[in-house]
């Protein structure tokens, strides 16, 4: 976690001024200015600071890496120079998710993921994500300031209603329902000038802003290719993307001056973000094109050409042609307890007693069992492995013919993983390479690693057109386990 403070430059000089000539005044200060002292009575802060706990929860905690850390510390720093909002602090968590989302929290907390960081392509983009997120701050929540009190309860509502007080089930109720910057679309355009006109003020290209709204679009049109994390964690869940939105941010960014205007910063922010994990962390397990491999639990299954995967802390999903659906998860039951009888134990719903059979799988105890339920049919199948209990759930509308083949088809490829396989699994990484003379987008594309579809990914992590190519000497990002 990052933290940043504001003090006045009149007070650094007072400082110098009093130490020149004693050595003992170069003491560190007995009151420094952070955003713990500067928010202590600050009743909105207080509230986000109770929350912060279970966003780290929400989010799979922080994500450390010092060169990254200081990054996105001196982005946030250079925007916190800004003379229109001299007294206003900011705490940045960088959080351990793919989940490509930025948000803030009233009091200054601002969080970004690494899944956003990994879309950007520049210091500038980062300025201008951020720079959205601190207007809503400064801003609360709109130009129109309501009184400490009101905002109090508002908020206080809010964190209660997405959030809950039940520890054990905040993950499972903020899935689906996290909303931390519901703002009504007027306020997010407002957020949009405020931000364009803060990173051009920082020295910022204020076209930074349009760009990745652009690459923003991009991803959301490719979620069907790469594979979409969960979205309702996810910054168009509560950041509407729009052509209308970016032809507005380049309007905005218009006034600043002519595109070229203002620094992007492209080098020091690829530096930060080399190395940077992508994707899913092996406590999640490994999505690698159509096969599922977790390391920790030693257990693997594949889906057919076609279907994309989603892996979450809650189960591993695919989608496929046909609107057939298929569900992964873990279970923990008596070991006493047959598979059959688990079966039958009244968890799944219109289930035929008659199809329940027992079956072995790789070497694996396993019953699989049909049901139907309001238009749809299901082949459940449940396995026993290393002691652990593991259901694959597949669904298809009532008429499809397809489920059989389907669900033979993924039940078969569960298997569990060699010691070998384990120790090879690596997390996969952000590498930013120079690109050498005589290199193409194809060329750079087929060194990634674990992704599917690796040229729209490559286009789609460097911002770049269908029509583009590259030059001899740029940097652009590829995905690697090396």
């Amino acid at each position: 976690m990052i933290l940043l403070g504001l003090i006045s430059s009149l007070a650094g000089c007072q400082v110098l001024e009093g130490a020149t000539g004693n050595s003992d005044a170069f003491q560190p200060s007995a009151n420094p200015v952070t955003v713990d002292t500067v928010t202590r009575n600050d009743r909105m802060a207080a509230i986000a600071r109770e929350q912060h706990p279970r966003i780290l929860a929400t989010y799979g905690g922080e994500y450390s890496d010092r060169k990254l850390e200081r990054m996105v510390a001196r982005v946030v720093g250079t925007l916190t120079l800004d003379p229109e909002n001299p007294n206003q602090t900011y705490q940045i968590t960088i959080l351990n998710s793919p989940n490509i989302n930025a948000f803030a929290l009233p009091g200054g907390y601002l969080y970004v993921t690494r899944g956003l960081l990994a879309l950007a392509n520049d210091s500038a983009e980062l300025a201008a994500v951020l720079a959205h997120e601190m207007a809503h701050v400064t801003a609360n929540h709109g130009i129109q300031r309501q009184q400490k009190e009101a905002e109090e309860v508002l908020a206080s509502q809010v964190v209660n209603d997405v959030l809950g007080s039940d520890p054990a089930a905040r993950v499972a109720l903020v899935r689906g329902k996290l909303r931390l910057a519901q703002f009504s679309r007027n306020q997010e355009l407002e957020a949009d000038a405020i931000g364009i006109r803060a990173i051009a003020r920082a020295g910022y290209d204020p076209f930074a802003s349009a760009r990745f709204l652009q690459s923003m679009a991009s991803y959301s049109a490719s979620r069907n290719v790469t594979g979409a994390v969960d979205e309702n964690l996810d910054f168009l869940a509560s950041h509407p993307t729009a052509p209308q939105r970016i032809e507005l941010a380049l309007r905005h960014a218009r006034q600043y001056g002519a595109p070229g205007t203002g620094t992007r910063d492209r080098d020091q922010f690829l530096e930060g973000l080399d190395g940077m994990l992508f994707g899913d962390t092996p406590e999640e397990g490994f999505v690698r094109g159509l096969t599922f491999m977790h390391p920790k639990l030693g257990v693997a299954f594949s889906v057919p050409e076609g279907f994309v995967i989603d892996n979450t802390a809650a189960a591993v999903t695919a989608a496929g042609p046909g609107d057939v659906a298929i569900r992964f998860d873990g279970v923990s039951i008596d070991r006493r307890v047959s598979l059959a009888d688990y079966v039958r134990s009244g968890w799944v719903a219109g289930l035929d007693t008659s199809s329940i059979r027992q079956t072995t799988i790789n070497g694996n105890e396993a019953v699989s069992a049909r049901a139907s339920a309001e238009g749809w049919q299901f082949d459940v199948t449940v396995i026993r492995a290393a002691g652990e209990v593991y259901r694959l759930l597949t669904a298809a509308p009532a008429a499809s013919t397809a489920l059989d083949a389907i669900a033979s088809q993924v039940g078969s490829s569960f298997r569990t993983l060699t010691a070998a396989e384990k120790a090879s699994l690596r997390p996969l990484r952000v590498r930013v390479v120079t690109v050498r003379a005589g290199q193409t987008v194809a060329t750079l594309a087929a060194q990634m690693q674990g992704v599917d579809r690796k040229m729209d990914m490559f286009r789609l992590i460097n911002a770049m057109s269908s029509g583009a190519t590259v030059s001899a000497g740029s940097k652009v990002k590829i995905i690697t386990d090396r």
